[in-house]
């Protein structure tokens, strides 16, 4: 199996950062926290998957022990920060659908942000905090996947790792249900918000909520899958002691593909970890990718790279008309004023007008030419729950 994926999996990793911050600038102008922090935690998954791709393909060294320990916190932190950030849509919804006041204060917006960066930043920081309690050594490397985090798979893994997207899951399938109730029970007070509102448009509302319920049609499947994986894979193991799940806590696992490959559902759980983060980035831009307010801010962005690039065609055409009237006059061996083309007709004339003009004593506007050993997989070891889609 070992670089089956390469460079197809890298290359789609790229395309999953490229697709999930290209959106970012103009979402943070609508003040939704939710959909920002979505972006954010899918982009750093991405590039996370990316360089663990790239540096891992065909061995399993350790070449970066530091990167490591960083790249085992992503993949925790994005296990639940984007289901968090879903939550924080649907719940962002739920309070649109519902509202009693046409408009809302900047206080309220300020209020609202923090909330949802409490979810989407705090509590995943919390989440990867506590999953040193049941991490079992410093890290493990798969061949042609990277590093991976080694969590033992007892009954505190399932309390403090695998149960949260559920939990996540659930609530935000309560605000998503909740959110659909109040919009059929109050439309017209719906329609008269979005109406006023300069940076939520009903488009951009029933866009995020059918990204919503996409995540949460998958969240909750998903995670409760990864669980029967891990309780499958694997033995679960009885938790005895802090210094018993600790003890070489400084150990690396290094597995090339031959040995790891070899279980077919620790297989099925490593491809699902890697690929939901980019299923996730695609799904998001296909959504708001190809919006009337994404094609606006593309020309923006390609105009202004234009502009930064100094590149002006209507005056480069200009300046090699100025040379084509200059060659008619030397042509032609007689004082003839310069002939003015009119600006809207400059871009009519193709680059090949000096050549006709040198065969030519006179020139209208009408007249254009056609144009290392490796050690066995140590038993009872669980995976970081999938990610939500």
């Amino acid at each position: 199996m070992s670089g089956l994926d390469y460079p197809t999996f890298p290359a789609f990793a790229f395309l999953g950062l490229l697709a999930s911050i290209i959106p970012l600038p103009w979402h943070l102008q609508a003040w939704n926290a939710g959909t920002c922090y979505y972006m954010m935690w899918t982009a750093l998954a991405c590039l996370n998957q990316f360089v663990n791709s790239i540096v891992w393909h065909r061995n399993a060294i350790n070449w970066a022990p530091v990167w490591c320990d960083i790249s085992i916190r992503i993949m925790l932190g994005s296990s639940v920060g984007i289901p968090a950030a879903s939550l924080c849509i649907n719940r962002r919804l739920y309070k649109i659908a519902k509202v009693q006041a046409v408009t809302v204060t900047r206080a309220e917006k300020r209020r609202a942000v923090l909330i949802d960066t409490l979810i989407c930043v705090l509590f995943p920081l919390i989440f990867v905090a506590l999953q040193y309690v049941n991490q079992g050594h410093r890290f493990d490397i798969y061949e042609d996947v990277g590093c991976y985090p080694f969590i033992y798979n007892t009954i505190v893994a399932f309390l403090l790792t695998d149960i949260w997207p559920i939990i996540v899951g659930l609530i935000s399938a309560v605000y998503c249900g909740l959110s659909l109730r109040a919009f059929y029970q109050r439309r017209a007070q719906f329609s008269q918000f979005l109406s006023s509102n300069t940076t939520l448009t009903a488009s951009r509302y029933f866009r995020l909520m059918a990204l919503s319920t996409t995540e949460l049609c998958c969240t909750i499947p998903l995670a409760s899958f990864m669980i029967w994986v891990n309780s499958s894979a694997a033995p679960v193991e009885p938790w005895i002691s802090w210094e018993n799940t600790h003890h070489d806590f400084s150990f690396v696992g290094q597995y090339p593909s031959v040995l790891w490959a070899q279980d077919s559902l620790f297989v099925v759980a490593v491809q699902l970890t890697r690929w939901l983060v980019i299923a996730c980035a695609f799904i998001f831009f296909a959504f708001f990718g190809f919006a009337a307010e994404a094609r606006k801010n593309y020309r923006a962005g390609f105009g202004a790279v234009m502009k930064l690039l100094r590149f002006h065609p209507t005056a480069s055409v200009s300046a090699r008309l100025d040379s084509t009237a200059r060659l008619v006059v030397a042509a032609s061996g007689h004082s003839l004023p310069v002939y003015s083309v009119k600006e809207k007709d400059r871009l009519s004339f193709p680059d090949s007008i000096a050549k006709f003009c040198e065969e030519s004593d006179t020139i209208s506007p009408d007249s254009t030419p056609s144009e290392v050993s490796f050690p066995d997989i140590p038993s009872g070891t669980t995976l970081p729950i999938g990610l939500a889609v």
